[in-house]
């Protein structure tokens, strides 16, 4: 399995340098493969990433010798990078999806896309013990707080890897609070389920989510608490005279900020998700339309506060390594208004935030939802393989 981890560096004035170099590389390389990609498609060509790192290569030595200071993975995993986005573009063609963007590749800008990949992956030997075994071997070398990459040498993190095992890739970005490196690593070490039970999950603008087992997870609404100092800090970024040194400190100031919030909701998506994916074989969730809740001008800060898609993606994603069922509900399923007890439908406005019905259930508005989308999260998971039931949009394993 392979499973990634994000730490700090703390890297000397020399390594920022380089850094800052491959970044500039790398974003020139994309950059450039994307001019070339758009002539040659005109032209009425067919352009691929793999045509254009030839190309690239073959002309580097004599228009950009700069490029040839840092390491040739910036570039190629760039041009990569871009081959991958026109796939991707291609695909939403392909499928053709009402209202949904195609997003093709753009430029990159300084400032907004500072990343690298810092090496060329790994490789495979023999075993020594037994010839007839290969083991995979990285460029890439870790021990304890400190990882040593090609062309730049031993650089000190912040804390120690989590995981045992063989780096498969690494890459080097810039953030608002300093650098980080992402390593990507071959290991044995995956979440474990706990128990066996099924869930509902609710997600809310007030809460966070709601259980159907009936606990309620508050959310901390980062966003929402740092507003005030968030208004402080873009005034005084306002006033600060462009290209001053005042400026960038408190564009840096801002920044942080900016990165402390995501931080804080990431972090109680993490443990939401963590809890779901290890303690329940069975998690009933909504598709819900975040673009359109998104649209209403009152509830579009308090929703994008929250993070729904980051539930869902992080969630999705962990069930895969637990076992665990993870059924997306119909977006038009109407879990809020179908009484958990009886299945009689009611007329729910947002305002209404209790239950009253005929057959003397009276609940919260939340927790029932989030009853009926276990129902239907466990009336799925019988149904035969490949088949859904009513309600049922998708069922991830």
């Amino acid at each position: 399995m392979l499973r990634a981890h994000k730490i700090k560096l703390t890297p000397t004035i020399e390594q920022v340098e380089y850094f800052n170099q491959a970044c500039g590389v790398a974003r020139h390389a994309y950059n450039w493969a994307l001019n070339e990609w758009q002539k040659q498609h005109s032209a009425g060509l067919k352009p691929s990433e793999a045509a254009l790192r030839r190309q690239y290569n073959a002309i580097k030595p004599i228009e950009f010798p700069w490029s040839m200071e840092v390491t040739k993975c910036a570039s190629q995993q760039a041009i990569k990078n871009l081959g991958t986005a026109y796939k991707n573009a291609f695909r939403r063609i392909k499928e053709g999806k009402k209202g949904a963007k195609i997003g093709f590749p753009t430029p990159k800008k300084k400032g907004i896309h500072d990343s690298f990949r810092a090496d060329n992956g790994s490789t495979t030997k023999p075993d020594e013990n037994d010839v007839t075994k290969k083991i995979r071997v990285s460029a890439v070398e870790i021990d304890g707080k400190t990882v040593k990459l090609p062309k730049i040498g031993w650089i000190k993190m912040r804390e120690n890897v989590r995981f045992d095992g063989v780096v498969v890739s690494t890459s080097v970005s810039k953030q608002a609070d300093g650098w980080y490196i992402s390593l990507q690593i071959e290991t044995d070490d995956r979440l474990v389920r706990k128990d066996y039970g099924s869930v509902g999950v609710d997600l809310g603008v007030k809460t966070l989510a709601v259980m159907s087992t009936g606990e309620v997870v508050p959310g901390t609404k980062s966003h929402k608490v740092n507003l005030k100092r968030l208004k402080r800090l873009n005034q005084s970024l306002s006033r600060k005279k462009i290209g001053s040194a005042n400026r960038a400190k408190a564009k840096t100031k801002l920044g942080n900020l900016h990165k402390r919030i995501a931080d804080i909701r990431k972090n109680d998506l993490h443990k939401l998700t963590h809890k779901l994916s290890t303690e329940f074989d069975i998690i009933g969730i909504e598709n819900l339309n975040v673009k359109g809740m998104v649209a209403n001008g009152k509830l579009a800060r308090a929703v994008s506060d929250q993070g729904f898609f980051e539930f869902r993606r992080q969630l999705e994603y962990k069930a895969l390594m637990t076992g665990s069922n993870v059924v997306v509900a119909d977006r038009f399923y109407p879990s809020t208004k179908t009484c958990c007890e009886c299945g009689q439908i009611h007329d729910m406005p947002l305002k209404k935030r209790v239950m009253d019905c005929d057959c003397g259930n009276v609940i919260d508005r939340d927790l029932n939802a989030a009853k009926n989308l276990e129902k239907l999260a466990v009336s799925s998971t019988v149904i035969a393989c490949g088949e859904s039931s009513s309600g049922a949009d998708k069922l991830a394993v």
